[in-house]
């Protein structure tokens, strides 16, 4: 979601904005989103980076590489077909060490790079050199 429209979502659904957690690394390099209720999800969108991923979909006509996601379930950490960021500046930071938790999705910050998790092991570590799927 573009932030702008999210603003108006998030105005016009007051309990909406209990599902939704805003927070970015203290270098402000990886941009995160925890949401829960309809669609649950793990984003991070990359600024600077040496890019692990370079085959892109076919089928994909907007950006791809930089944003990845994990949902609750069995499914693997995944590249974004998207045209939107998660980028808000007033997200909170997220200080090397910390995790952050919303439903069955954690996500921990550290020096090497941010890392979100489901409760069935599958993620994805991001870092500025290298990111990984799992």
């Amino acid at each position: 979601m573009k932030p702008l429209l999210l603003a108006l979502t998030l105005a016009a659904t007051p309990g909406l904005a209990d599902d939704l957690i805003f927070f970015h690394s203290p270098s402000r390099n990886i941009n995160c989103l925890l949401a829960s209720g309809d669609y649950p999800a793990a984003r991070c969108d990359m600024g600077q980076m040496t890019p692990s991923f370079t085959n892109r979909p076919t089928d994909c006509d907007l950006d791809w590489g930089q944003a990845f996601e994990i949902t609750p379930g069995p499914r693997k950490g995944h590249l974004l077909c998207y045209g939107d960021t998660v980028v808000d500046m007033h997200s909170l930071e997220l200080g090397y060490g910390a995790s952050v938790t919303l439903g069955d999705l954690t996500c921990t910050s550290q020096k090497t790079g941010m890392t979100c998790t489901n409760t069935q092991g599958h993620g994805f570590t991001l870092a500025k050199v290298r990111q990984t799927l799992f």
